[in-house]
């Protein structure tokens, strides 16, 4: 006998065509859906890889900034204590200027000149005093310009307001202190 088919074979082979096709397609999105997040994921690591070294970068800063600072306060603690050793210097120079000084005004005094007064600031020493002669002072400034220890003598003025003796002149001179640094507080001495 002859077998006849009955069934409506076109809409079965469409629906098998409809459901391989739904098929591939359900393969393709999710192999489109997977290969964009495996690229997310790629970028994203990316990202957070870049993002570690700026972290990175950004916590060497703040250390070298840290650095900084304490190379700073070094440099001025250094400087403190350069300007104490350089004071500490100054006054080991200095200890004996005193007498020096005296000593010395007792070598370059000539007889003729008397003086009356001394004023010390810094390194500049003033003299007053009475001179019998403009030429016991010229010879005065020849020893102090001589002199190891002083420089520089300036004769400010020679008066005489005495009336009753015209002997003697009031003089003004001063005389630069060798070897001594100049101070910024002028310690004023009689």
């Amino acid at each position: 006998m002859a077998y006849i088919n009955l069934l409506p074979w076109r809409e079965e082979a469409q629906k098998a065509k409809q459901k391989q096709f739904f098929t591939i397609l359900a393969a393709v999105a999710l192999f489109v859906i997977a290969i964009g997040l495996l690229v997310g994921q790629f970028y994203q690591m990316r990202i957070d890889g870049q993002n570690a070294r700026n972290q990175f970068l950004t916590n060497e800063i703040t250390l070298l900034d840290q650095r900084i600072a304490e190379i700073k306060t070094l440099n001025d603690r250094k400087s403190d204590l350069q300007k104490r050793m350089d004071v500490i210097e100054q006054l080991q120079l200095s200890r004996n200027v005193g007498t020096q000084v005296l000593d010395e005004i007792a070598k370059v005094v000539p007889v003729g000149i008397y003086l009356t007064r001394m004023e010390k600031q810094g390194n500049v020493l003033q003299l007053f005093g009475k001179s019998e002669s403009n030429n016991h002072l010229a010879n005065m400034i020849r020893a102090i310009e001589g002199s190891d220890l002083f420089d520089n003598a300036v004769l400010e003025s020679i008066t005489n307001k005495d009336e009753t003796n015209k002997l003697l002149s009031d003089f003004k001179m001063k005389v630069t202190i060798k070897g001594l640094l100049a101070t910024t507080t002028p310690t004023g001495g009689k």
